[in-house]
């Protein structure tokens, strides 16, 4: 699809909305209590969501990209995300990735430097859930409509893809998804980007739910930055959500899992938005794990 390759400036998907067929709350039996009628209702309008740094496909061993994919594609397949947003993917991967969550998905993307070129932000989305209303990519820089810009001393040209979805599961309800990868070199690039983002937000829709996923390379509750992200009225979906997994140092690096170390990979959220769980996935094969990141999930409820 032409999207995939190229910046589009709030583009309006008529063609995908005509076409877009609305799924059913759930199937309950004539013989189910209301109260179990309800609560199967409850679950199936979740909104299950991942961010995942994907580690860059190298040919770079024992890691590389071929030896990590069918376990990437295992981990994908059993946990099905409803939206995901992923960080570093180069295009041949993304593709990949597509190929492998399988022919229900699409995703909507631009590489950091334009076109295919470079990491992509891109976001996943199971299309039987979800419909993509209108999308944009900017830059985190002084010059944000200008592609591949970097002038904040960054080590890496960094961006936002964003999505305003229709969710053909809860009642056609509308929401946003911003997905994107902070600078790893420079706390003022980070500074200056997450004050960007959060302007960003503010000229968005705020009648709408909205969620942030993305790799932030700082620790949560220990920098200005994530301070920055919270005041501009997010939340944190793991401290929100009424269940948590152990929690997990979100960077690996492919060496021991840490117990209780940094969360630098968020979902975040508006306030009307239920986190009932959120989890950081360490799922691996033999010992081999799908990326040096761990995915992160939250099960949400956008009203």
């Amino acid at each position: 699809m032409p999207h995939r390759s190229r910046v589009t400036r709030r583009l309006g998907l008529k063609t995908a909305l005509a076409a877009a067929v609305t799924l059913p709350l759930s199937s309950t039996a004539l013989s189910t209590s209301p109260a179990s009628a309800s609560n199967r209702i409850s679950r199936s309008r979740r909104l299950e969501v991942m961010s995942f740094n994907l580690r860059y496909a190298s040919t770079a061993e024992p890691n590389s990209w071929t030896v990590r994919r069918p376990v990437m594609r295992e981990l994908l397949r059993q946990e099905q995300p409803h939206v995901m947003g992923v960080q570093e993917g180069l295009y041949q991967q993304v593709r990949d990735i597509e190929a492998d969550l399988g022919p229900h998905y699409d995703w909507i993307g631009t590489g950091r430097a334009g076109g295919s070129r470079d990491e992509f932000m891109a976001v996943y989305y199971d299309t039987r859930r979800l419909a993509p209303v209108e999308y944009d990519h900017f830059w985190l820089s002084d010059t944000p409509n200008v592609i591949g810009s970097n002038t904040w001393g960054g080590g890496s040209i960094r961006m936002v893809t964003w999505v305003r979805f229709r969710d053909l599961g809860d009642g056609e309800r509308q929401f946003y998804v911003l997905n994107t990868h902070l600078d790893n070199a420079s706390q003022n690039a980070r500074a200056r980007a997450a004050s960007l983002i959060t302007s960003r937000i503010a000229g968005l829709d705020r009648t709408l739910p909205l969620l942030v996923t993305g790799d932030f390379n700082i620790a949560a509750h220990q920098n200005p930055v994530y301070d920055t992200m919270l005041a501009a009225g997010l939340t944190d979906t793991w401290d929100t959500a009424a269940e948590r997994s152990t929690l997990y140092a979100t960077f690996h690096g492919y060496q021991p899992l840490i117990p209780g170390g940094d969360r630098i990979d968020w979902i975040l959220a508006t306030p009307g938005v239920t986190a009932h769980r959120a989890s950081i996935n360490t799922f691996s094969v033999g010992g081999q794990f799908p990326s040096d990141h761990l995915p992160v999930q939250a099960s949400l409820t956008l009203a």
